[in-house]
């Protein structure tokens, strides 16, 4: 089933030297831009992280220090990935608890405002699990009925979570082939931010879901402990957390100007 689009939609797929949001770097990069009408564009890029690639890692996804070497930076890389992707909705596999959140970090590194509140985010790997939880090899030979050869390759992961999302709507006739929907169906809960730190209230106000003050309201910690504001920004927090902590910071002091 084609995917009904009402603005272009980026699938992307990460390859990392680690799972740290906060402190980890992007490898390789590949989107895969689905347009409204159908047509696609498909973009690469191996990327020098700034930083040694464990060899651990490198077993996983094949990709060296020595591959990279020579290789553009992220920031040098950023304005072009910034273009391709703005104004468009977003889907990966994993992406809404990983891909996104890491991407997040890196344009912010950039001093690029990376911000989704116009975009839908479709997570491929959530709606898989809530339909039949395995991997993503599994749900291409599932779905697609192929085997994933270049599995831990960019290119090939970003290809593959496309072909299964269009698999899923053929299969699944209760998932409305639209992107508001299937953002609303995979994602996980309702957060602030991308790591999953600030969520919200049944009001919809903004709550701390971590650590001593969990479950309590972003700006009352603000105004009983101001300390804890300045801890949160100097800590090992992920940048787009701290962006987030600020606005909701700046838009109470704007409330009393």
């Amino acid at each position: 089933m084609q995917l009904k689009l009402k603005k272009p939609i980026c699938f992307f797929d990460l390859e990392t030297t680690g799972i740290n949001i906060a402190t980890d770097r992007i490898v390789e990069i590949s989107i895969l831009k689905v347009f409204p009408n159908g047509n696609k564009e498909s973009h690469t890029w191996r990327v020098n992280p700034e930083m040694p690639i464990p060899e651990v890692v490198s077993k996983i996804h094949g990709i060296t220090d020595e591959m990279v070497a020579n290789e553009p930076t992220f920031r040098e890389l950023a304005p072009k990935i910034h273009a391709l992707i703005k104004d468009c909705d977003l889907g990966g596999y994993n992406s809404n608890r990983f891909d996104i959140p890491l991407l997040a970090e890196e344009l912010l590194r950039a001093e690029i405002d990376f911000d989704m509140k116009k975009a839908a985010s479709v997570d491929v790997q959530t709606i898989f699990h809530k339909k039949e939880k395995r991997t993503l090899e599994a749900a291409y030979k599932f779905y697609c009925d192929k085997n994933l050869d270049d599995a831990h390759s960019a290119e090939a992961d970003t290809n593959a979570t496309f072909e299964v999302l269009e698999a899923q709507l053929d299969k699944y006739k209760d998932l409305e082939n639209d992107i508001a929907f299937l953002a609303n169906y995979s994602a996980h809960k309702n957060f602030a931010d991308f790591a999953g730190y600030i969520g919200y209230n049944k009001n919809g106000e903004e709550i701390f879901a971590f650590g001593k003050h969990k479950g309590k309201k972003v700006l009352d910690v603000m105004e009983q402990e101001p300390g804890y504001f300045g801890w949160l920004l100097n800590a090992d927090f992920p940048l787009y957390t701290k962006k987030v902590l600020t606005r909701i910071k700046l838009s109470k002091l704007n409330t009393k100007i």
